[in-house]
């Protein structure tokens, strides 16, 4: 048996060696104190029962600052009635046939829903990652684009689910990282190849958004291709929730794509792929070759009735009184505890910590009654970890002042004078 072939592998586009390996250590740690794995006590038939998003776990009542529902809108009664009513209306939860072959109306009605309100074409999918994973590859082939083949430039940060279409994007084109927002490396390539496509985050899971105005400079030059996962800014940051790139991009059309995640701040299920300019022959190349995005891996009806009535709520003036109650949460925690993302209308604030420290500082703050997460390598860099507190409209003041005490004791810095939000 020892005489058969042994593969050694190349590693020159991910190595799990090194993220389990390392990263391994890190999570077992976390669960062994009680941050991770946590499951939430449902006995008193109430998940959530007091504003901010209260839990408790195996007796222990804590205020959860590491939820992606920025706006609250997932516990909204119209978000939920609307996910009912369509149950009701169509009679099944999900439709089990590729779309391009048999579909019923609710998936088209949100994404007619969800294209009025973006001001663009939009395709849903069950998750962004499978939105990426289907639309990447075919970038790369360049059948989503103007038909050449593009060197693919991956941010070095790029959200896992990018990243892990690296692969897939290498057997059909040539792939490469760049440092965080290198606009110069992007522009080099940029002169050196006759289509570049960069792929990155506009707003990041670990605080700030993307460069759009110098990248739409660059895409103006050279006609750069860039495909943007928005998720994190999606109804938390524009008119009618429309995200931070499509606020500030001057370049709607072919040469940028959006991904957004309807899970975080919009507070339903799925994903919305934002394309301006593409042909509908184009679309049904998508939606042929896109993998699971035509597999029977759809919205089921309740995502959709709850899609539809979100969306209803982005048309409103709540959406903006939500964003607005965010943003003034947002500068208490600015005003009380400091960090590199202070100031923004961002709603993730990065408390640094030492590989060594970071552990031990979650499970103090959770025992304090608070759970924000702790983030370790492959999640950041080695060597830069820290608790990650998500900020949202729900969270009362008394619950931002107290977490921010919490949060200094155990070596957060404190904050500056209280920053006015930028709108």
């Amino acid at each position: 048996m020892t005489d058969r072939k042994q593969i050694t592998p190349t590693h020159a586009y991910r190595n799990n060696d090194k993220l389990v390996g390392i990263g391994n250590t890190f999570w077992d740690m976390s669960e062994r104190n009680g941050l991770a794995g946590i499951v939430a006590d449902l006995d008193d038939g109430v998940l959530r029962t007091r504003p901010g998003l209260e839990y408790a776990a195996a007796g222990h009542e804590f205020v959860n600052f590491s939820c992606c529902s920025y706006l609250d809108l997932d516990t909204h009664p119209k978000v939920i009635e609307g996910g009912v009513e369509a149950l009701r209306r169509y009679g099944v939860l999900d439709h089990c046939i590729a779309r391009s072959r048999v579909q019923i109306p609710a998936m088209l009605e949100l994404e007619d829903s969800l294209s009025e309100l973006l001001g663009a074409t939009v395709v849903c999918a069950i998750s962004a990652s499978t939105a990426t994973f289907g639309l990447l590859p075919l970038i790369a082939s360049g059948h989503l684009g103007n038909g050449t083949r593009p060197l693919m430039i991956f941010d070095r940060y790029a959200h896992i689910s990018m990243a892990n279409v690296k692969p897939v994007c290498a057997d059909e084109t040539e792939v490469v990282t760049s440092p965080h927002h290198d606009l110069d490396f992007i522009e080099d390539a940029c002169k050196k190849y006759a289509r570049v496509a960069y792929v990155c985050d506009g707003s990041d899971s670990l605080g700030g958004y993307a460069p759009v105005r110098e990248l739409a400079a660059l895409q103006d030059k050279y006609g750069l291709l860039v495909y943007y996962d928005d998720s994190h800014s999606m109804s938390a940051y524009g008119e009618r929730g429309i995200g931070y790139v499509r606020s500030h991009s001057p370049v709607l059309d072919e040469r940028t794509i959006v991904v957004m995640t309807l899970n975080k701040a919009f507070g339903t299920s799925g994903a919305a792929i934002v394309l301006d300019g593409y042909s509908k022959q184009t679309l049904r190349v998508i939606e042929r070759f896109g993998g699971a995005l035509n597999y029977s891996q759809l919205l089921n009806t309740a995502a959709c009735g709850a899609g539809l009535a979100s969306a209803e709520i982005h048309r409103t003036g709540e959406l903006t009184e939500l964003q607005d109650r965010l943003y003034r949460n947002i500068a208490l925690f600015d005003s009380l505890v400091g960090t590199d993302q202070a100031g923004s209308t961002y709603p993730i604030r990065l408390v640094p910590m030492s590989d060594a420290t970071v552990i031990e500082a979650g499970r103090t703050v959770f025992e304090a009654g608070f759970y924000v997460s702790p983030v370790f390598f492959p999640i950041v860099p080695r060597g830069t970890a820290g608790l990650r507190v998500m900020l949202r409209a729900g969270h009362t003041e008394e619950q931002i002042r107290d977490l921010c005490a919490v949060l200094t004791g155990v070596g957060a810095p404190a904050g500056a004078v209280e920053p006015e939000p930028v709108r």
